[in-house]
């Protein structure tokens, strides 16, 4: 077997690249037999990430979609989602959609990651949209992006920074549904995935599918042995051992902040707050705010979108509610609850700028010019909460309290009540500014 090359970078690009926690708890280990999961989105401490609303849609024959870099044919339908995303790209770090589905994604490295992975094709967040627009549950969102990803590849500059232009990455997903969840891992155009009937599981940016393979792409085991990668003798498949570009840190503790590290943590931190069957929205709160697992970032690399989802089980009749930030750094922000309903409103206080075919992404050559993308509630957010500074201590007080009152205020709410769902989101951020405001006038 040829020796693992691990591919080396400047310290501050390693830090960028060792982000983004994903979580999914499934019952036993839940309160109520619902399914809680919960992502993280480490990008640029400045890149401002938007929370939006699509609606479902119907399309004509021949239709194309554009995604971040490529077009490719659209679907006659497509479902309602709502969307975490960096405010530059078409795709999205996490999102859920009509039907309960919740994805989101991680940066990976594998023997597959190299410059080859800057050519434009499908990014990994176009992935977790494309799945979100197509796929009515997990399994089926599942074979979405597998199928598009046997057809398309995944590639392209994932970020607008030029600091961090010559980066890209292969990506792993969880996908979850109030049944069940997936991990699927990717390297290049082959991948494995494990299905998560019951139970937790989390994913960070290494490859953690071992032996456990309950899908995996047309002829993954040939492509590893053919590569060199993998021996029959040397034993059972193992999909990380045969795509990781470097093995795992066996010996001591990984350092701090790494992509393994996190993944301990975060395991241990879902173990830890599950082990009584009362895992619930608050606990995954818990998680995605704890600095000192690294799970919530503030360096080089920051938290500057968080996304939980409560899927309650069929036949429920609570509704499913998904909670966003809209801002950086969970630990000084608040999660706002969504609701998918007939004619839904969220407002534009966590929309960016839409700036049409003039968009310097859309524009060839591409990011020739930087433009604001800062929404109405990020500039808020910034203004009294900058980065790097140390936290009002009454401003998060006054946070922490509408946020307990909202969930309160959600916990029994009905999938059939409409006009509650209705409005929702917007008027949990309305409630936020006013504090922001209020704040800033003192």
């Amino acid at each position: 077997m040829p020796a693992i090359i691990c591919f080396r970078w400047s310290a501050d690009s390693a830090m960028m690249l060792s982000s983004c926690d994903t979580f999914v708890a499934l019952p036993p280990a839940t309160a109520e037999g619902c399914v809680v999961f919960g992502k993280n989105s480490d990008r640029p401490e400045d890149e401002v990430q938007e929370v939006v609303y699509v609606s479902a849609a119907d399309h004509a024959p021949g239709s194309v979609v554009s995604c971040t870099y490529i077009d490719i044919p659209q679907v006659p339908h497509t479902f309602a989602v709502v969307l975490s995303k960096p405010a530059w790209m078409w795709g999205a770090e996490m999102g859920a959609n009509e039907h309960g589905v919740a994805i989101g994604n991680e940066a990976v490295w594998t023997r597959f990651t190299g410059t080859s992975c800057l050519i434009e094709k499908l990014l990994g967040m176009d992935y977790v949209r494309l799945g979100l627009e197509r796929g009515a549950n997990a399994r089926q969102a599942l074979d979405v992006i597998t199928g598009l990803l046997e057809t398309y590849g995944q590639g392209g500059r994932c970020y607008e920074d030029p600091e961090y232009a010559s980066i890209s990455y292969c990506n792993s997903f969880i996908i979850a549904d109030s049944r069940e969840a997936w991990v699927l891992e990717t390297a290049g155009q082959h991948w494995a995935a494990e299905r998560v009937e019951k139970g937790v599981r989390n994913i960070s940016n290494l490859l953690t599918i071992e032996t456990k393979i309950d899908a995996m792409s047309n002829g993954l085991l040939d492509v590893a042995q053919r590569k060199g990668f993998w021996e029959p003798d040397e034993g059972p498949f193992n999909f990380a051992t045969a795509f990781s570009t470097c093995p795992p840190v066996r010996a001591g503790l990984p350092p701090k902040g790494s992509g393994e590290h996190r993944y301990l943590a975060g395991k241990e931190l879902l173990e830890r707050f599950s082990q009584n069957g009362s895992f619930d929205v608050s606990s995954m709160f818990a998680i995605l705010r704890d600095e000192d697992s690294c799970i919530c970032r503030t360096d080089v690399s920051v938290s500057v979108g968080s996304q939980v989802s409560l899927l309650t089980p069929s036949g429920s009749s609570k509704a499913n509610v998904h909670w966003f930030t809209a801002t950086p750094n969970p630990a000084r922000s608040i999660y706002k609850p969504f609701a998918f309903a007939r004619d839904v409103e969220i407002g534009s206080l966590s929309v960016s700028p839409d700036y049409g075919e003039q968009d310097p992404v859309r524009n060839r050559p591409r990011f020739q010019r930087i433009v604001d993308r800062t929404h109405e509630l990020y500039r808020a957010h910034r203004a009294v909460s900058p980065l790097g500074c140390n936290p009002n201590v009454e401003l998060l007080a006054s946070l922490k309290d509408l946020e307990n009152k909202t969930v309160l205020d959600v916990m029994e709410l009905s999938d059939g009540d409409e006009s509650k769902k209705r409005h929702l989101f917007k008027e949990a951020l309305e409630d936020e500014l006013k504090i922001y405001r209020r704040d800033l006038n003192n």
